[in-house]
């Protein structure tokens, strides 16, 4: 993340003052990660390839060896905390692949950086943020707040992933951010302890698997099992039975979804700002979309994050929810149900009556209510508004999880209209009964001003979540695909807006 410094401006097409502060959030080319540059595939071709290549290094001499490696780590090695680490992994993976192993740690090295490449993982855009308060707020000046700001982040190939940087907003408003952290974390990954047998089958059947293979395999496991008991009985089926191409698929799709549900841990020491979510499971290898943030407050006051992204695969989309008590240890789950589909979901900041509530936009187009008794699970769904003004007639949805004020659940939206202009604006909610609108902007409160609109996607403003400090809303939001700007907006006069132009 880079901050570039502009002139504030403000918003006044709209029916709210919009105050923004005067600097951008940008991408940054030379922030890189390590990836492979290697196909996993067991093909003649590919076997072949890796092979003439360790058979190059063989037969280097040791001098050439190490001046080829002291090159390769003096050019790439300082931009990475875990440079040798990973490329060993890459050796690792080709070696996998070949069949060979190099005879040294010199040129199992250098072979890895052949399988090694980086990636900038933000060179394109950094934009549609969220914003929560810090799990730690010791230390603080009176009236002021830490807070964990999320960033969908795209490089090469339009992948998206998400980044998080800390900062703290004072008790006048002003936004200073924390230095970014000279180098991402490396991540430990690892599937789930133990799944619930009855939530995991409920969710097998919502896939439209065979339920007689999914009751064989399943038969023999206890009802919460580990990963590694799900692997047995997936190879007892295997094993006992003539495996046609339906009994594969099954067995697959129910791997599949294990791998999906994951945990990530930093490093002991990490900084919040070094956590970095990048496409780990099958369901999100095109990318980490859109998480909105939540500090969900339980009823007996235990406090949890919760986020939810879209998952992309290249072919179809499934919504994530992701669960952390200190940006540390992130647990992701898919989430399920008939309702649990499209983007844009949003949970609100704690249960009402008992039940977990979420706002969504289902069908694309229109905004939805929806509750819950398990927060993985979305069976029903209430039409809660649809398009009415002109700025959002094409669609509208949420930009963020719902915000408690003393009038009503506060509801930053967006609108789509003419041009596929977006525009932000806001709903009132009642606090009891979110169902019923008590206002609505007729006019949005932020459109793009001639300096957003140009970008990757033209003509667009949008957030993925916002917060209450101070009398003020802190509204990040993205322009036009590309960046990001912070707004600060007076509550008691959108709300006073709110609720004099009504539902």
């Amino acid at each position: 993340m880079r901050i570039v410094e502009q002139i504030q401006v403000r918003h006044t097409s709209g029916p709210v003052a919009v105050r923004n502060l005067s600097f951008r959030l940008v991408g940054e080319e030379q922030r890189v990660i390590l990836l492979s540059f290697i196909s996993g595939s067991f093909t003649s071709d590919n076997r072949l390839q890796i092979q003439a290549l360790f058979d190059f290094l063989e037969n280097l001499s040791d001098e050439q060896a190490t001046g080829a490696l002291s090159r390769v780590e003096q050019r790439y090695a300082s931009r990475h905390a875990d440079f040798r680490e990973r490329v060993l992994e890459n050796y690792d993976k080709a070696k996998n692949v070949s069949g060979m192993e190099l005879r040294n740690y010199t040129r199992r090295l250098l072979a890895g950086s052949y399988f090694t490449m980086e990636y900038a993982f933000q060179a394109s855009a950094l934009f549609n943020p969220s914003i929560v308060p810090h799990p730690d707020q010791s230390g603080l000046n009176g009236g002021a707040l830490r807070f964990v700001m999320s960033l969908r982040a795209v490089g090469e190939g339009h992948l998206s992933s998400v980044v998080f940087h800390t900062g703290i907003i004072d008790s006048l408003g002003g936004v200073t951010f924390d230095p970014p952290a000279a180098f991402t974390a490396p991540t430990q990954v690892s599937p789930d302890r133990f799944y619930v047998k009855a939530l995991f089958q409920r969710r097998l059947m919502e896939l439209g698997l065979d339920n007689a293979i999914v009751e064989e395999c399943l038969s023999t496991l206890p009802e919460s099992f580990s990963p590694a008991e799900l692997n047995v009985a997936a190879a007892r089926v295997r094993g006992s039975t003539s495996v046609g191409s339906k009994v594969h698929t099954c067995l697959e799709s129910m791997l599949w979804l294990g791998r999906s549900n994951y945990r990530l841990s930093l490093p002991p020491g990490s900084a919040i700002n070094q956590l970095f979510l990048f496409p780990k499971s099958d369901n999100e290898s095109r990318g980490i979309e859109d998480l909105r943030l939540v500090r969900f407050v339980e009823d007996d006051g235990a406090v949890t994050f919760f986020g939810t992204y879209t998952a992309f695969n290249g072919m179809s989309i499934m919504p994530v929810l992701i669960e952390t008590n200190d940006f540390r240890t992130v647990s992701h789950h898919t989430l399920n149900g008939a309702c649990a589909q499209n983007k844009g979901m949003a949970l609100f900041p704690r249960r009402i009556d008992g039940h977990f509530a979420m706002c969504s936009r289902i069908d694309g187009r229109n905004l939805f209510l929806m509750f819950s008794d398990h927060v993985h699970f979305w069976e029903t769904a209430k039409l809660l508004a649809a398009p009415k003004y002109a700025w959002e007639f094409r669609l509208i949805g949420n930009c963020g999880s719902p915000i408690e004020t003393p009038e009503g659940w506060l509801l930053v939206t967006h609108g789509v209209g003419a041009m596929r202009q977006y525009a932000i604006g806001a709903m009132l909610l009642d606090l009891r009964d979110p169902s019923k609108i008590r206002g609505r902007l007729r006019e949005p409160m932020i459109v793009s001003t001639e300096d957003e609109r140009e970008g990757y996607v033209p003509n667009v403003v949008y957030s993925c979540g916002s917060l209450l400090w101070n009398g003020k809303l802190v509204l990040p939001y993205a322009i036009s695909d590309r960046k990001t700007a912070v707004a600060e907006i007076d509550i008691d006069g959108l709300l006073q807006t709110l609720l004099s132009e009504g539902p």
